[in-house]
């Protein structure tokens, strides 16, 4: 699905991405781990489009799509969810998801004043859409909350579901477990894996808790000092040595990868 060709990404003299080169299989679910500053996030927006890479060359089936920006990878199908989520506060969750697909009649100042009976047949699809991947989601309770109330990990299963109101192809998913609870990253990883398995989306994520990458991710890749270190399964990648260097600065014979 994604070939990453001897990525780089300088910010002046520092190498945030230093020669990286990955390949994100069609149809699975591949993990992107490393210790922080390894470039990880940097890399997920350089191939997303939020940074201009610096050079090297990223592939989508066959297709370059080196810097594009991140609306016209929306069109192909290629979406990346944030560590922080980006959600409209003052909106409800159904009102966030029904606002993502594009090209929408009520987008133009025009058609909302001479084709209002067309918008409303538009919304209803939209709505009833939302609703059946709020159910997906299990949080069917939760469609008329304001989104700014939401708990941590309910925007990121918001977050997640924003990408299900359109043809997803592949998703990078950036760290969902950061300040979401056991139980609700439970769920985020069962939706992931039924996204996966039943409607054929390609996910890579980027996560620290490693009991969650092991449960989800095959390959794992490794990264530090933004270079690509190692890849494999997960439990092939935490008895690695220089993994365990990388997170731990020495090795260290049986010791475990932090989460």
């Amino acid at each position: 699905m994604i070939e990453v060709r001897d990525l780089h990404k300088h910010f002046g003299a520092f190498r945030a991405v230093d020669g990286a080169s990955m390949t994100i299989a069609k149809g699975g679910i591949t993990g992107l781990i490393g210790p922080n500053g390894a470039g990880k996030s940097t890399l997920f927006n350089a191939i997303a489009g939020v940074l201009k890479p610096t050079s090297g060359q990223v592939l989508m089936q066959g297709e370059d799509i080196t810097g594009l920006p991140p609306h016209d990878l929306f069109h192909k199908g290629l979406l990346r969810t944030f560590q922080i989520a980006h959600e409209f506060g003052s909106m409800t969750v159904r009102e966030n998801l029904m606002m993502v697909p594009p090209a929408q009649t009520g987008e133009a100042i025009m058609a909302s004043w001479f084709q209002r009976a067309r918008i409303r047949e538009e919304e209803a699809v939209l709505s009833k859409r939302a609703d059946e991947v709020l159910d997906f989601l299990t949080i069917s309770h939760l469609a008329e909350e304001k989104a700014g109330n939401l708990s941590g990990g309910q925007k990121k299963l918001l977050e997640l579901g924003r990408t299900m109101m359109v043809e997803a192809k592949v998703v990078f998913l950036d760290e969902v477990g950061a300040g979401v609870n056991r139980t609700l990253l439970n769920t985020i990883g069962d939706a992931i894996v039924r996204l996966n398995k039943e409607r054929g989306y390609t996910f890579c994520v980027i996560e620290h808790d490693m009991d969650f990458i092991a449960r989800l991710c095959d390959p794992v890749i490794v990264m530090a000092e933004g270079k690509v270190l190692a890849e494999g399964p997960a439990d092939h990648i935490m008895e690695n040595e220089a993994v365990i260097e990388a997170y731990l600065g020495r090795g260290l014979k049986n010791k475990a990868v932090p989460a």
